[in-house]
């Protein structure tokens, strides 16, 4: 019984841990997608409705780009997302499965990105949305496996897959 106990105190910790790096992360992609310094200010807005339009520019033209600008428009799209995909399912059992996640992942995006073109912020980018969505779906596919992991080294003893 005492054990039963210990386990639940400890998922509830662990569910407030989450929440707490949830909310950090999202001060943080708030500050980075809406109100940090580099974010343009364009009066018309701009925006890119053709899918790997950009991607493939960031590809084929390398050369021509700072190694920040290059690695943030490919990868750090990607980077920024895996969280979500990570600790929402975490977070809301309603949001776990793949196909939630991708659901979340990809109107999270379209969000973000609308936003930022109505309000002059950054502009609208079909490949940030396709980015951003493998990003998620990344994000899960790292949390399925720490699950998998963390109930092989349990030996069926607990049940993670409730966190």
């Amino acid at each position: 019984m005492f054990r039963f106990i210990y386990q639940k105190q400890v998922k509830i910790f662990l569910k407030i841990v989450f929440w707490f790096i949830f909310f950090i992360y999202f001060c943080y992609m708030v500050n980075i997608l809406f109100l940090s310094q580099y974010r343009m200010n364009d009066p018309q807005g701009t925006y890119n409705i053709i899918p790997f339009k950009t991607i493939h520019m960031y590809i084929h033209y390398y050369d021509h780009f700072n190694f920040t600008i290059w690695f943030s428009n490919l990868f750090g799209n990607i980077l920024a997302f895996m969280p979500l995909g990570f600790l929402a399912p975490l977070l809301i059992n309603k949001l776990d499965g793949f196909f939630k996640v991708f659901l979340l992942s990809f109107f999270s995006t379209v969000v973000v990105e609308t936003v930022q073109l109505v309000f002059h912020v950054g502009g609208f980018d079909v490949d940030d949305i396709i980015l951003n969505t493998i990003g998620g779906i990344l994000g899960y596919i790292v949390l399925l496996l720490v699950r998998i992991n963390l109930n092989h080294l349990s030996k069926g003893k607990n049940n993670f897959t409730d966190m």
